[in-house]
């Protein structure tokens, strides 16, 4: 039912171009920054033959921050887009890890827009307003979204977070699911590793193609008959050398899909931690109720069940009047009444969070295996063609000795 409010279905959505700039921070100092270009055109003005001129605004990337936080806060069982990488890590060495270097700015560039594609085709996260707003309102958006107050609801619930350890009955699939989530960022981070090594070692033989032609070239200009042959197989060697820098860019681009699978392994482990806190809300309660309950119990009968050492003193100073003992159990009454409420309150919000959760892992996964899917299929078509065209350069290279 979801998929006709999908925002993609009225607007379109990309992040044209990135630029570098130079500004003052919040401390008034000097910092240079890249912002992107965000823009937006609406589809229906399309059908009719004329195209609207795209809205277009510029933000940065603590601003994609920024959204992707509160979206976190707003819906702790979603699992949220993650965005690309402030630094480049798992890469070749001769790719500079520089933030400002042009390449991966271009890579960033993607990303961001990957993520905005990502939330606008979420069926829930497309219809909220802070998004739509960070598409549509350039000045105040910051102000808008801290006027939420989003970050106290943050943080006072995860402070309480260290609790988790202290579940007693955690869920059966959200343990899986932090096992499988683990599994996902383990496998992918050792992949990655593997071939930004790989790619090292490709750069190497490609670029020692380069050094075969020279040597052809410097030997073509000895020798008089086998020149021209000389000539040509030096050519194809250099054009062969020169086309890993190509390559590697292109590696580079599956390796930010597989990437982004890395930081949505962080963004599943997210959703089991609110479970788990909700978990341990509701064991509280029902805890707490009980020890009402039982207090309530023994001031009725006057038994007291457990040692303790208010029960030590009444039996050395006498017991509490009677009326003393009718207001406390009134008291506890009323606070067992509270409980039961509460308690039936966190039963609901976890078996909601359970339902909605669940629901959009399956989406995740469904997702997950299409995309992975088809990065790995690419990415061994462009190994294959890869091969080829090296096979092609040495059958050429061939031909050019057969000949002399």
């Amino acid at each position: 039912p979801h998929k006709n409010n999908c925002l993609l279905k009225k607007i379109e959505i990309s992040v044209a171009e990135a630029e570098k700039r130079t500004g003052r921070n919040a401390m008034n100092m000097q910092e240079t920054y890249t912002a992107y270009l965000v823009e937006t055109r609406a589809v229906e003005s399309q059908a009719e033959g004329q195209c609207s001129p795209p809205d277009s605004l510029w933000r940065r990337y603590s601003e994609f921050e920024l959204l992707r936080n509160y979206l976190l806060v707003n819906y702790p069982h979603v699992i949220v887009p993650p965005l690309p990488e402030k630094r480049a890590e798992f890469v070749w060495h001769k790719l500079a890890a520089d933030n400002m270097d042009p390449d991966f700015v271009e890579r960033r560039r993607i990303g961001l827009e990957n993520f905005l594609l990502r939330v606008a085709s979420h069926p829930i996260l497309c219809q909220e307003k802070i998004f739509n707003a960070f598409l549509t309102k350039e000045g105040g958006w910051k102000e808008t979204v801290n006027e939420t107050g989003f970050q106290l609801k943050a943080d006072s619930r995860l402070k309480a977070l260290n609790a988790t350890f202290r579940v007693k009955n955690p869920d059966r699939r959200f343990t899986e699911l932090k096992h499988y989530s683990d599994e996902l960022q383990s496998v992918i981070s050792h992949l990655l590793r593997v071939r930004a090594r790989v790619a090292d070692r490709l750069y190497g033989v490609y670029k020692v193609h380069g050094n075969y032609g020279r040597v052809f070239s410097e030997w073509s200009a000895i020798e008089k008959e086998m020149g021209d042959g000389l000539q040509s197989a030096g050519h194809h060697m250099d054009v062969y050398a020169a086309s890993i820098d190509d390559i590697l860019e292109e590696e580079e681009h599956y390796a930010d899909q597989l990437k982004e699978y890395l930081f949505y392994a962080e963004a599943l482990r997210a959703v089991c931690r609110k479970h788990e806190l909700l978990q341990y809300e509701l064991e509280m309660a029902a805890q707490d109720l009980t020890s009402k309950k039982q207090q309530c119990e023994e001031l009725a009968t006057g038994t007291v069940r457990t040692f303790s050492l208010k029960g030590m003193t009444s039996k050395l100073f006498g017991q509490e009047t009677p009326e003393q003992r009718e207001a406390k159990i009134k008291v506890l009454e009323e606070q067992i009444r509270d409980g039961e409420e509460q308690l039936k309150a966190k039963n609901l919000e976890s078996r909601d969070f359970m339902k909605s959760a669940w629901t959009d892992i399956e989406r995740f996964k469904e997702q997950k295996n299409h995309d992975l899917k088809e990065a790995l299929i690419s990415y061994a078509v462009m190994q294959i063609s890869m091969c080829k065209k090296g096979i092609q350069v040495w059958t050429n290279a061939k031909e050019c000795f057969s000949k002399m």
